[in-house]
């Protein structure tokens, strides 16, 4: 696989570990998630949420770790066939009222400060 270096190409091996899932679909609400999306929404362990999620009924709080979330980086198209996306969907909708408490206590707080 090239690997773009300093601007430069060079060939160099990489694993599956070393690499996103890109996740199918947005774990609460199950909106497709393809590898090109822009509106896909990872937090630091990639829990995968669409925009709409994370801006509306999440306020920016991941509800598994507390963090917050960033764009989700879109994987070249050339890759995609050796560097396939998760195929499967990963499903856990939010329990809006256990969820309450921790989004009310970090949604004013910047995710760096959390």
């Amino acid at each position: 696989m090239e690997v773009a270096t300093r601007g430069l190409l060079r060939s160099e091996s990489l694993h599956e570990d070393d690499m996103l899932e890109l996740r199918a679909s947005c774990e609460h609400c199950g909106r497709s998630l393809p590898p090109n999306s822009t509106d896909a929404r990872i937090c630091t362990f990639e829990c995968t949420f669409c925009r709409e999620c994370v801006e509306g009924v999440l306020a920016n709080v991941c509800p598994n770790c507390g963090g917050g979330f960033e764009p989700r980086p879109v994987r070249p198209r050339h890759l995609l066939a050796k560097h396939p996306a998760r195929a499967d969907e990963v499903r856990k909708v939010v329990d809006l009222l256990a969820f309450g408490p921790l989004r009310e206590a970090r949604r004013g707080i910047a995710p760096q400060d959390r």
